[in-house]
């Protein structure tokens, strides 16, 4: 029996006047899509005792499943699977409500291609929803959504439908008669309680995972007292789905059967654009107040008529589509790049580069729109979202910034595809489909929209098959899932189901204390020593299900009661170690990994002989990978101090990721990081390295911890009490009311494991910076021994560059040394990109080596030109005024001998020039051109293949140039060959 099932239905209360508009007016009377977002809020928050949470980003955290947020619940997943760690603030959430910023766009969720089509898709949406975690039930949720809707909102009842799951024989469920029965109960006519199947209401997580039966509410546009009962789940415009309340009670398992879940959860979603329809008395989405004001916006910067909601064949032009394309694309934009998710050419950034240029396409092509016009819009964009989303207010600039960026980079991509579409139509057959492997490329490649293709075609009245562009879309897509997926089988060992979860709550085994992981010192010599620590084998995990006892040579989940090692979280790599048995000191279990969930520490071990739960055993850390995760991770905490105070204007951390070899640091830029703002990171770190700074570490309530002033933290759900790990100022003075400490230093919400002072750090070496994507950079640096081996290697390298632009300097006249030296500084080139060295020393070295590699060119090419003429010379004294020249001439490579035809021909324009140079390999090339007086009867190609031919070589080229090459042997040949082949012709 759920607990909802022991609550009575609570007394509706007097509506405030306020709120109340009934969407039967109209016009000015009725609420505003903020009015109606805000009442929504503190419905739940006022009335019912929701604690309102802000939106989370766009960008999934944590959920590699995702490209972008897409519902509601994506935050709370943790608390549905039962992971969320216990002492975490997201753990203690009951009663919950928000209004979440969703993107549907790639993946599973996908409505890009059908956005301004008709006049209700977006790719950007809001989700109003309200969720019990293990608190009310079927009853109270349904009782709120009724009041919400009709006391509220005053939407007429006799408008409403709702729906019920009407069971599943083959899964052995039977009608949700609860649910059914509530509504009876709330005074729903039983003509507007209708029971649906499967496919209608019962709502999954997934494949796998939680899921159960939903109830949905419907509205009737039209109303006028008629029965609408036969058009919901219909798809009628006319009846629509407006909000959907989902009872988790079920968990799906990997074999397709259900089991009940231990705790039951509401999770329900309305999206307010839909809402906003039905408050306004709307019809369509794009004629609410989310929307209104950039039409009016587009409308205003451009000369086009005014939107009418028009769609298909009575929207002449594609102008209402592309009102709508924009409008909702322009929408998406702003909060993506807000929430830090800027366009670019993989995942959610690549998805997000679609709908720029999607928009873009329209503004230029159907809006005639000059460039610059889409940025122009955010500002209205931001009036209307700004209020309920400040994050769009605060990067309005930068979000104008990117898309005009953008813009520019695409515009430049168009004229290049609408040429190459010209070549390739000019050189196909006629009556054949366009080649789909070039469609293919434009669109993946040039990010060209599929619908732009399919239009420019439609122009020139060719087709394109469709069916083998999905096919290539198709097998790109399984390419790209396989490589991130290759070698990854889930983990059934070390991922806690939710089953287990419950069943160790429940039999109350305790979470795993891990505190002794920062249980560690400095010894009397300043050597880090690190403590054995003893535990109990609480509970053995093993093919997803909970086991006393394992066998030798299985694979397993070992949960004790304590731990010293660190599991992976917060960006820093898991510990390896092993662990002994008391009494059989010469057995050693390898913990290969260890990994969080649900508050219980999992280490991943083979068995090497039988363990029990019960057994004692003894803990010992991998110390030496511990303490080069120690310190970088602590490298990492002063990295970002440095970076903020070398770049100014705080950039905002992005991700980061700490293992024993290496730390990645990825943030906010406005543009790449310069060598000298590089040469001042790695100065500002290796200053706090010399004065071996203390890193003061304590665990504090996170809501005093979030009062610092200057505090780091990233967009992670953090524990209660929450460690802050701090540089030189000891925790307590950060904590200080007023205090600033933490402005001048690096403070910043960590759970991982740190140096105590910042002198065993030795060096930090900055090996690599590039921009991800336009906006954000990523780092990655090396401390200590291999921080040192960088430094010298970069020296190393600094100097064989120095010896070569020494040498260039000597400028020497011999052709082949000059090609050597170039040939030397490519290779350097080559070893500069590749080798682990300081990024700015890279940076200047690539610099450095750019202008050598040009100055050896010149070089190179101004000595063949004086080869080439000295040897012209020559040979137009030996052969004066001759109509046509064959000789043999010495030529170090094709390129000079091809000068030197070149200069004969100019100096003697009426002459023809065939030259052969035999080569010390026994090679023989060939080098002719042929005067313009003497075309089209002679062709210089044909003659190079006479003679080449007669020397079993190949030729080619055009009627006045052509070279090739043959054998030595053939060379007397080839030379009567091109003399008889000239009077030929001559």
């Amino acid at each position: 029996m759920a607990a909802a099932g022991r609550l009575r239905p609570r007394p509706l209360l007097a509506m405030p006047w306020r709120w109340r508009c009934s969407p039967r007016r109209g016009g000015a009377g009725c609420l505003s899509a903020g009015q109606a977002r805000a009442a929504f809020l503190r419905f739940f928050q006022e009335r019912h005792g929701h604690r309102r949470l802000p939106s989370a980003p766009v960008r999934p955290r944590g959920d590699p499943s995702l490209l972008f947020v897409n519902a509601g619940m994506n935050q709370f997943k943790p608390i549905f699977l039962g992971t969320a760690h216990p002492r975490s603030e997201l753990a203690q959430q009951r009663r919950v409500v928000n209004s979440q910023k969703c993107v549907r766009a790639g993946g599973k969720h996908n409505d890009l291609e059908d956005v301004g089509r008709d006049t209700y898709h977006h790719t950007f949406f809001e989700m109003l929803g309200n969720w019990s975690f293990g608190d009310y039930f079927k009853e109270e949720a349904c009782s709120m959504a009724w009041e919400l809707l009709t006391e509220v909102y005053e939407i007429p009842r006799d408008r409403l439908y709702v729906t019920y799951f009407g069971g599943d024989p083959s899964l052995g469920l039977g009608a949700d008669e609860e649910c059914r029965d509530v509504w009876l109960r709330l005074g729903v006519p039983a003509s507007h309680v209708l029971p649906f199947p499967l496919k209608d209401n019962f709502w999954e997580m997934g494949d796998t995972g939680p899921c159960g039966p939903c109830t949905e509410i419907h509205y009737d546009h039209v109303g006028g007292g008629r029965n609408a009962a036969a058009l919901v789940n219909q798809g009628s415009p006319d009846v629509v789905e407006i909000w959907n309340l989902v009872f988790m009670q079920y968990s799906r398992e990997v074999e397709g059967n259900l089991l009940p879940l231990p705790q039951h959860h509401v999770d329900t979603g309305m999206g307010l654009e839909r809402l906003v329809t039905v408050l306004q008395n709307k019809r369509s989405n794009y004629d609410t107040d989310l929307f209104t004001p950039i039409l009016d916006a587009i409308h205003k910067g451009c000369s086009v008529p005014r939107y009418q909601g028009l769609v298909g064949g009575a929207d002449v032009g594609h102008v209402n589509m592309g009102y709508r394309v924009v409008a909702d694309h322009v929408r998406t934009l702003c909060v993506c790049i807000a929430d830090g998710i800027y366009p670019g050419l993989s995942g959610a950034e690549l998805v997000l580069r679609r709908i720029l240029r999607r928009a873009v396409r329209f503004c230029s092509e159907v809006f005639r729109a000059p460039p610059g016009f889409l940025a122009s819009l955010v500002p209205t964009v931001v009036e209307v979202l700004g209020d309920a989303y400040p994050e769009l207010t605060k990067n309005a600039d930068q979000i104008m910034d990117i898309i005009n960026e953008n813009e520019a980079a695409f515009l430049s991509s168009l004229e290049r595809g609408r040429r190459i579409i010209e070549r390739t139509v000019q050189q196909m057959e006629p009556s054949t489909d366009f080649p789909v492997e070039v469609a293919w490329s434009l669109y993946a490649n040039l990010g060209f929209p599929l619908d732009l293709i399919d239009l420019m075609l439609e122009e020139k009245g060719i087709g394109l098959d469709s069916a083998a562009f999905n096919e290539l879309a198709l097998e790109d897509a399984k390419r790209k899932a396989g490589g991130a997926q290759a070698g990854q089988p889930e983990d059934t060992n070390t991922r806690l189901d939710v089953h287990s979860l419950a069943e160790l709550q429940s039999s109350n085994v305790p979470a795993t204390d891990d505190s002794p992981k920062y249980a560690y010192a400095l010894g009397q010599h300043g050597q880090y020593e690190f403590s054995p620590c003893q535990a109990t084998i609480l509970m053995l995990y093993r093919d997803q299900s909970l086991q006393k006892e394992v066998g030798a040579g299985q694979r397993c989940g070992v949960i004790l009661d304590r731990t010293n090692f660190y599991a992976e979280q917060g960006g820093q790599a898991s510990d390896q170690g092993y662990m002994m048995c008391l009494g059989q000191q010469d057995i050693l279990f390898p913990v290969e990994s260890v990994h969080l969930c649900g508050g219980y520490v999992i280490h991943e071990v083979t068995a090497v002989e039988t363990l029990c739960a019960g057994d004692q055993v003894q803990l010992f850390v991998d110390e030496a990978r511990r303490l080069a995760c120690m310190t970088n991770h602590t490298a990492t905490h002063l990295l970002n101090f440095a970076l903020r105070r070398v770049l100014g204007g705080s950039p905002e951390q992005r991700g980061s990721h700490v293992t024993a070899e290496r730390l990645r640091f990825d943030f906010d830029t406005k543009g790449p990081v310069t060598v000298e703002q590089l040469q001042q990171v790695e100065q500002v770190v290796q200053d706090l390295i010399k004065r071996d700074e203390v890193v003061h570490m304590a665990e504090v309530p996170l809501a005093l911890a979030r009062r610092v002033q200057g505090l780091r933290a990233v967009d992670e759900g953090y524990p209660d009490p929450v460690r802050i790990v701090s540089l030189g100022v000891p925790v307590e003075s950060v904590l200080t009311r007023d205090s600033e400490a933490a402005m001048q230093t690096s403070v910043e919400l960590c759970c991982g494991t740190h140096l105590l002072q910042t002198g065993a750090m030795e060096d930090l070496a900055i090996i690599s910076e590039r921009q991800l994507v336009k906006g954000i950079s990523r780092v990655i640096a090396v401390t200590g021994g291999q921080a040192k081996q960088a430094r010298e290697v970069g020296q190393c390298l600094a100097m064989e560059v120095d010896s070569v632009s020494l040498r260039m300097k000597q400028r020497s006249t011999s052709i082949p040394e000059m090609q050597n030296l170039s040939k030397e500084v490519g290779q350097l080139t080559k070893v500069v990109a590749s080798t682990a060295m300081p990024q700015w020393q890279r940076k200047q070295l690539q610099s450095i080596l750019k202008a050598l590699q040009r100055t050896a060119n010149t070089a190179v090419k101004k000595l063949e030109v004086q080869q080439a003429e000295e040897k012209a010379q020559s040979l137009l004294a030996k052969h004066c005024n001759q109509p046509v020249i064959i000789d043999t001439v010495p030529a170090d490579s094709l390129s000079i001998l091809m000068k030197v035809v070149n200069q004969l021909c100019d100096k003697s324009p009426g002459t023809s020039v065939l030259l052969l140079s035999p080569q010390a390999s026994g090679e023989v090339l060939c080098a002719c051109q042929v005067s313009q007086n003497c075309l089209p009867v002679f062709s210089a190609a044909d003659w190079a293949v006479a003679v080449c031919g007669q020397m079993e070589g190949k030729a080619g080229g055009s009627p006045v140039v052509a070279k090739g090459s043959g054998s030595a042997r053939g060379m007397q040949g080839a030379l009567t060959a091109a003399l008889e082949f000239a009077r030929s012709k001559l």
